[in-house]
């Protein structure tokens, strides 16, 4: 199965990265072999940031992973985001178009590509109009350093927003989306009305909560002799055409699982199910 996002065909389950390079990482050998085992598994999207490091000190830890994972892979599209910072030990914002011009060259830099596949701003700047810092995406577009736009962390508004700053052009959001949290319904349904890719982050339901998938979820995956995260993203799936759940994993095995998530039918009275669940 695969999806598209800005009409271009990816596999219908992602790999989120974050998990490869935050402080409870795996080893470096680890962690590719996870990213490989995905591509292997037919894992043909790849989600990262800039931010995505221990600390300041690891700045580009996340991007620098993917691109000796992915080396001489033309079928995969390298999704990236930017205007999070890590100084001071902890997580900041900067959407202003300066840091985000600069931030895109750094970002082609460490993935070694010409364009970036998917650039992402990764959330909304309070201190700056996000129309200016959609705009500057839109700049960056413009001047084929990236293939596609994307928005993470924003509500059905800024979509609106940041669609228009774009000239219609927005191919993506990505926001938190799972059984255990699903606030971004409205999110998801205005990209199916519109014709934009949802990516939803932490589709298990972020880190330690894959593992205590139960309920009506384990009751189905019984039924079907899978597990029932591999359960929880087939029901993702059939929310919408144009979502396109993006796991993370820290070893190759779980990654494999999620995958095999783009090849499980669930009936409707199954879904009716979960979705009461």
């Amino acid at each position: 199965m695969h999806r598209t996002i800005g009409g271009v065909p990816v596999s219908a389950i992602g790999l989120g990265e974050w998990p490869l390079s935050d402080s409870g990482r795996p080893g470096r050998q680890t962690a590719l072999a996870t990213i490989r085992a995905a591509l292997e598994a037919g894992v043909t999207l790849i989600d990262t940031a800039d931010a995505y490091c221990i600390d300041h000190t690891d700045f580009g830890h996340g991007e620098e992973l993917v691109a000796e994972a992915v080396a001489g892979r033309e079928d995969v599209l390298i999704a990236t985001k930017a205007g999070s910072t890590r100084e001071h030990g902890g997580w900041g914002r900067n959407g202003s178009p300066e840091y985000l011009r600069k931030a895109c060259d750094a970002s082609l830099r460490r993935l070694g590509v010409e364009a970036i596949g998917l650039y992402q701003l990764h959330g909304p700047d309070p201190a700056v109009p996000l129309s200016e810092s959609a705009g500057a995406l839109g700049d960056l577009l413009d001047a084929g350093k990236v293939q596609l736009v994307g928005m993470s962390n924003v509500d059905t508004a800024q979509i609106r927003e940041a669609n228009e700053a774009l000239g219609g052009r927005l191919a993506s959001v990505q926001n938190e989306f799972s059984p255990r949290v699903r606030s971004s319904r409205p999110e998801l349904e205005l990209c199916d009305e519109l014709g934009i890719a949802f990516l939803p982050y932490s589709p298990l339901g972020g880190v330690g909560a894959a593992s205590r998938i139960g309920g009506a979820f384990a009751e189905v995956a019984k039924a079907h002799r899978v597990s029932p995260q591999r359960v929880c993203l087939a029901w993702e799936l059939a929310q919408s055409p144009v979502v396109i759940p993006i796991p993370g994993s820290r070893r190759p095995t779980t990654i494999r699982d999620s995958a095999a998530a783009a090849h499980l039918r669930l009936t409707e009275e199954e879904l009716t199910m979960l979705d009461e669940e």
